[in-house]
């Protein structure tokens, strides 16, 4: 017969699969495994005992928690009423509150609007006086304008008039006074020669000489002056109804030309004459020239 070798640990594995089969076939075996069990493990009394005993530790807890669970969920429910009830309480004074003031706004909104009311209708019949006013003023406005244009008219006609007659006596004034000026020049000159001459023992001398170069006029033509000598001194003088100017440049370029001409020094260049116009005088100034504008001044000769 041949020997068979089995290792501990082919042998280990046979055990495991023939154990439960032999436990089941075998009391002697199934009590062998119950002594070695009952070393590590309770019997099944014990541990019925011990697993009720823990049911009943585990009730009486629950019951014990269940017993906190509810008074504490019964104080939290007692709190959050006396809460509820206190925050009520204060919703119902804030309401009252807000209630109060509500009405007092309500009652000063009605105010508001019974003062806007007043004022617009105050408004509306102060626009009404003004629209009144404003169209009576227009009308008003209107018939003055209709008397303006009316008188615009009327004074347009009478001024035509006037300036139509105005022109007319313009031009016989003008020609009168042209007449006039020549006239009263003439008679001016004569007198303050008469004057000079028998009262401070002057000579007083008009000169014509021809200016052919044309240095006066800008063309050769008469020229006209009147000198005064006194004690050797040597004065050319303007005697004229009125001067502008333009005179005094003409007159000064006459006396530069009697200067050249007789090769004579003026000691005194005089401009004798009752209107002189206001550009004129600067130009007097600048050009070394006496103005007289009164004849009674003549004296200072």
């Amino acid at each position: 017969m041949t020997q068979l070798t089995i290792d501990s640990e082919q042998f280990d594995q046979l055990i495991l699969q023939r154990l439960p089969t032999l436990m089941r076939q075998n009391p002697q075996i199934q009590g062998l495994v119950l002594d070695l069990a009952r070393q590590n493990f309770a019997e099944r009394k014990e541990t019925d005992d011990r697993f009720y005993q823990l049911l009943g530790e585990l009730r009486r807890d629950r019951e014990e928690q269940s017993r906190k669970w509810q008074e504490y969920t019964q104080e939290q429910n007692r709190k959050w009423e006396e809460y509820t009830q206190e925050q009520n309480r204060k919703w119902d004074e804030q309401n009252c509150k807000w209630d109060e003031q509500n009405r007092k706004w309500e009652e000063y909104n009605q105010e508001q609007n019974r003062k806007w009311d007043e004022q617009n209708c105050k408004w509306n019949e102060q626009n009404r006086k003004w629209e009144e006013y404003t169209q009576e003023q227009n009308l008003k406005w209107d018939e003055q304008n209709c008397k303006w244009e009316d008188a615009k008219r009327e004074f347009d006609r009478m001024h035509e008039a006037i300036m139509a007659i105005a022109k007319k006596h313009d031009r016989s004034i003008t020609a009168l006074g042209a007449r006039w000026g020549i006239k009263s020049e003439s008679s001016f000159r004569n007198a303050l020669v008469g004057i000079l001459e028998k009262s401070f023992d002057v000579q007083v001398l008009n000169i014509t000489d021809y200016d052919d170069e044309g240095v006066v006029f800008g063309r050769p033509d008469q020229i006209e002056l009147d000198v005064i000598i006194k004690n050797g001194l040597l004065i050319i003088c303007e005697i004229k109804s009125s001067i502008s100017r333009s005179d005094m440049y003409t007159f000064e370029r006459k006396v530069r030309f009697y200067e050249k001409h007789h090769q004579r020094q003026a000691n005194r260049i005089l401009v004798i004459s009752p209107m002189v116009e206001a550009k004129a005088e600067p130009v007097a100034k600048k050009l070394g020239i006496e103005v007289y504008s009164d004849s009674m001044e003549v004296k200072e000769l």
